[in-house]
């Protein structure tokens, strides 16, 4: 992740004032850290991540920046397994670093998470710049095209395309 991915994270959980953010994709925890900082000092991330292993290093991380143990919540699994579980509209902000090829699955579930007024980004949009280039593209590529499609298209959001990083795909639930 990008130092201006990082900042643009933090920015947007504290403008939501974000008490509970959910993360599909812990990785290293890197983009958990600069949400954690963006949001208010009570609340708290959930990550979702299949591997195990990822989030005891996260875990390792965000001990090693001084946030207390309470302020994230680690669940292992596939994210569509697991999002199934959390509670409807329970959440400010849900960050998508996951499996391209489930974004719109993604999507839906996080429009089901998300609170009126909450926010949901999607990391790596633009893909090195391969979904804008014409000609034969991976399923992953044609995935993300899907959704920047069904973004701009919903009833229910407000979006826009922030040219940070890779691309962050960011939408308002109204």
């Amino acid at each position: 992740m990008s130092p201006g991915t990082g900042a643009a994270l933090r920015l947007l959980a504290a403008t939501v004032d974000a008490k509970a953010v959910a993360e599909i994709g812990t990785g290293t925890g890197v983009s958990g850290m600069h949400l954690l900082h963006g949001m208010r000092p009570d609340g708290v991330l959930t990550t979702v991540d299949p591997e195990p292993e990822h989030q005891q290093f996260a875990r390792q991380a965000f001990r090693a920046c001084g946030f207390a143990s309470n302020r994230a919540r680690f669940i292992p699994g596939r994210a569509l397994d697991v999002l199934p579980r959390l509670a409807d509209a329970g959440y400010d902000l849900v960050f998508c670093d996951g499996d391209r090829l489930e974004s719109l699955d993604y999507l839906a579930e996080s429009l089901r998470l998300l609170r009126p007024g909450g926010l949901v980004v999607f990391e790596g949009v633009f893909a090195n710049g391969r979904t804008v280039e014409s000609g034969p593209q991976p399923t992953e590529v044609l995935r993300l095209r899907e959704l920047l499609r069904a973004v701009r298209e919903s009833q229910e959001l407000i979006p826009s395309l922030l040219p940070v990083g890779d691309g962050l795909l960011c939408a308002v639930k109204r």
